[in-house]
């Protein structure tokens, strides 16, 4: 297992090369922005057409992230369905999947601001998690402590060897652990945004995501 093992809040916790958050105290596995189903929402919304295989795609390395750990809780950060229709629309090997990796183990939906309202999916619906002492939701809140949120699919850029690398990554301040975005049809919001800039702070770092996971400091400046 491809892993990035950091302390936050008191809890010791591994950042997998899947962009998955694994807390092995806790038997605990988060997974944040699956998306599933956006092909088909696209389709429907802008008749923009896409190769309709990200929703496997995703619950196959969901389902590889979930044989890894052996979680006895799974936590969906919200964002789990690109909307309410796409999650209905779900073709029934997707659902029967999903329904295999939920058996046997606590499932928690987080409500994001893509899926807001009850799906059809067993599990506890929640707006959010509070897990001592972390506090899981979807949207960073304001003046937050001890918060895991997901919502801005942060993604770093550095130089290696050099060129320019840019992965889905964790961005970890004292405070405020921001995790990337787990689905296939996901893009990225830089993590020198200001956005993200004003929610971390100057003392934050990235974990970038990838077969070896590595952190480095935040703000990370790259050339625009």
């Amino acid at each position: 297992m491809n892993s990035y093992a950091f302390s936050f809040c008191g809890t010791a916790l591994l950042a997998l090369g899947s962009g998955a958050l694994f807390w092995p105290q806790e038997r605990l596995l988060v997974v944040s922005d699956l998306h599933l189903g956006k092909s088909e929402r696209m389709a429907r919304r802008s008749r923009q057409l896409l190769p309709p295989y990200e929703t496997r795609d995703t619950l196959n390395r969901l389902e590889q992230a979930i044989a890894e750990t052996e979680p006895a809780t799974v936590i969906c950060l919200g964002d789990s369905f690109d909307d309410l229709d796409a999650g209905a629309a779900l073709p029934e090997a997707e659902v029967m999947t999903l329904t295999r990796l939920m058996a046997g183990r606590e499932w928690v939906w987080i409500e994001g601001n893509h899926d807001p309202g009850p799906l059809e999916f067993g599990g506890s619906h929640l707006a959010e998690l509070s897990r001592d002492p972390l506090t899981f939701r979807h949207i960073a809140a304001p003046g937050a402590s001890a918060e895991v949120s997901g919502h801005y699919h942060p993604k770093t850029s550095l130089s290696l060897r050099g060129r320019m690398v840019s992965r889905p990554s964790f961005l970890v301040s004292e405070g405020r652990l921001i995790l990337p975005a787990f689905g296939t049809y996901t893009g990225g919001l830089r993590s020198d945004d200001p956005a993200l800039a004003r929610l971390m702070g100057t003392q934050a770092y990235a974990i970038l995501t990838g077969p070896a996971p590595c952190a480095v400091p935040l703000p990370h400046q790259v050339p625009r």
